[in-house]
This record gives structure tokens, C-alpha cells and sequence, in this order.
């Protein structure tokens, strides 16, 4: 199982330079968990770069993984990892959420960069 942030998520749909890294971890759907931050971040990057011909595929897509909603117990585990990471506040759902399934986080965030259990995959200059 793993958790892809929104950034691995956007880098895919775009097709970017890291969009193969990404892809072996989206397209494996009975493994991968969705945090309903990342539902998100990724749904309102794509109605705000004009992306509104491809929010069903988009929504479909994210869809075929586990979906993770925040709940109490998630959110003050995201507060203290954020507060002791230095994270904002989605990436600490986001780490929260995986740390809470024992999973690694897939991301090019550099906000995740050398936390444990994060795959971060940094982006090509330019």
C-alpha cells in the first residue's frame, strides 16, 4: 500500500518529466490510499488551470484507490506531525495518513524531503 500526495498526482495528469515514477504507484488501485486532502488539492488544481474537461477522468481515476477521510484521531496526529516536521497543513494529513496505515508517501513535495517512510522524487530543474 502507499500514499501519492497531490503533487505526484498533478505531475501524472500532466505528464511531466517524473510522471513515470508516479504512474507504478497510481495504477496499482487495490494498494494505494487516496487522503480526501489529496481529493482536494488535485480537484481544485484542476478547476483552476481550466483542467474542467478532464475532472471526471481526474475524479474517476483518484476513485479506484482506498479513499482515507479525515476523522479525529487522524486530524491530531496531522496537528503533532506537522508541528513537529514543519509541515503545512495538508502534507501533515497527508504524512499523518500514511504514517497511520504504515505506508510510504510518493511525492515531489519538497516538504517531504528526508522525513522516513516518504519516497520524495525530486523535481528536474526548469
Amino acid at each position: 500500500m502507499s500514499v501519492v500526495d497531490s503533487s505526484g498526482w498533478i505531475e501524472f495528469f500532466l505528464d511531466g518529466p517524473n510522471a513515470e515514477e508516479f504512474e507504478r504507484e497510481l495504477r496499482q488501485s487495490d494498494e494505494l490510499v487516496v487522503p480526501s486532502i489529496v481529493l482536494v488539492e488535485v480537484r481544485r488544481w484542476a478547476l483552476s488551470h481550466g483542467r474542467h474537461d478532464d475532472i471526471d477522468l481526474i475524479t474517476a481515476a483518484m476513485g479506484r484507490g482506498r479513499s482515507a477521510p479525515l476523522n479525529s484521531p487522524l486530524a491530531f496526529a496531522a496537528a503533532e506531525l506537522g508541528i513537529r516536521h514543519r509541515l503545512p497543513l495538508a502534507d501533515g494529513i497527508v504524512y499523518a495518513t500514511a504514517q497511520s496505515l504504515g505506508v510510504d508517501v510518493w511525492t515531489q513535495d519538497r516538504d517531504f524531503e528526508g522525513l522516513p517512510s516518504v519516497r520524495y522524487i525530486p523535481k528536474p530543474p526548469g
